[in-house]
Parts: C-alpha cells; sequence; structure tokens
C-alpha cells in the first residue's frame, strides 16, 4: 500500500501510523537513522555473543567468561535507542482507548492534549533521572573522576551503558513534545 493511501484513509493524520515513516528533516534523519544503525548492529552482536556462549557451554564444555557484560550493555542501548525510535513512529506503548472509543470532537482533543502532556511531563522526570544516573557513572560516586564504577571482568565503564539510558529518555522526550505540540495546535484550532 502506497504512504499516499495509508494517509488518506485516516481521517487526523495524528491518529495514523504509517510504519514507513521516513524521517523529513535532517535531524531528524541523522537520529533515527544512527539510532536504526546501532539497534541493527546491537541486536547482530547480541545474537553472535549469546550464540558463542551457547557453544562454549555447550559443546565444548566451557564458559565464555564476563560475555553478560556485554550483553547488558547491548540491551540497554537496543532497548533504549528502540524506545527512541518508537516514539518518533508514534508506536510507543500506549492505551489508546480514547481514540478508539471517542468520535473527533473537543473532548478527544482535549483528552489526547491532557495524554500527551502527562507523558512529556513523566518523560522529562525520567530524563532528569537519567541525566544523573549518568553523571554518576561518568564523575563517579564522588563527583570528581575518581572511583569511576566498571564492570568487573572487562573493566566497562558504567556510563557508557547509563548513557544509552539518557540518550534513549531525551529522544523519547524531544519526540513526545512533539506530539504535545500537536496535539494543543489541534485542540486549539478546533475550539475557535
Amino acid at each position: 500500500m502506497s504512504d499516499n493511501k495509508i494517509e488518506t484513509q485516516c481521517t487526523n493524520t495524528s491518529d495514523c501510523i504509517n510504519l514507513f515513516n521516513a524521517p523529513r528533516n535532517l535531524f531528524d534523519r541523522i537520529a533515527i537513522g544512527s539510532f536504526s544503525a546501532i539497534c541493527f548492529a546491537a541486536t547482530a552482536a547480541l545474537t553472535l555473543i549469546i550464540c558463542a556462549a551457547t557453544f562454549f557451554r555447550y559443546v565444548v564444555q566451557g564458559d565464555l567468561y564476563g560475555y553478560e557484560e556485554w550483553v547488558k550493555i547491548l540491551a540497554f542501548w537496543l532497548y533504549f535507542l528502540g524506545a527512541a525510535i518508537g516514539a518518533y513512529n508514534r508506536t510507543h506503548v500506549s492505551a489508546d482507548l480514547v481514540n478508539a472509543y471517542l468520535s473527533y470532537g473537543t473532548l478527544k482533543n482535549s483528552l489526547i492534549f491532557l495524554r500527551n502532556l502527562i507523558t512529556v511531563s513523566v518523560c522529562l522526570l525520567f530524563v532528569w533521572y537519567g541525566w544523573e544516573f549518568f553523571m554518576f557513572g561518568y564523575a563517579g560516586p564522588l563527583g570528581t573522576g575518581i572511583a569511576i564504577p566498571k564492570t568487573t571482568v572487562w573493566r566497562i565503564p558504567f556510563w557508557v551503558g547509563y548513557l544509552s539510558v539518557f540518550l534513549g529518555l531525551a529522544f523519547m522526550a524531544y519526540y513526545f513534545m512533539r506530539d504535545l505540540i500537536q496535539s494543543a495546535r489541534a485542540l486549539f484550532r478546533r475550539a475557535r
């Protein structure tokens, strides 16, 4: 089905989900393209590492010592950047009872605006927590860069995984803010 057919079947473009939604501006092309490449690489690396660990455990009867550290870090990057991509595509997990049961009008637009406002508020709170989380790993518990927490076997600094949490949440907040602005426009345009 072409993009035009998908868009014309929807009565409100903010409710339409176009799974082939290519980024239009340069910032989104770079961000979503980078996130997609990182997610693909993390998925491939996770698959290889887990297959190698399974091979070593059951065929060689040995242990691939320390592979869990890489698995955790790659899973962090995959999960949080995938969530940012989902926020961009508007396919992030949500309960769309309002969209399913209410007809278009001021009440529906008000509830969508309220939902987006709450989502942005909660996400911004978690962005702040994500920043604190990242800075703890980057600057250490004393904030001086001394005694930076690292993994046990490979000595990977924790901030490598924590950075994915902060970036994923920050980009989710950015895209949720976009949805909030669009819902505000729809609400106040309808109210006039």
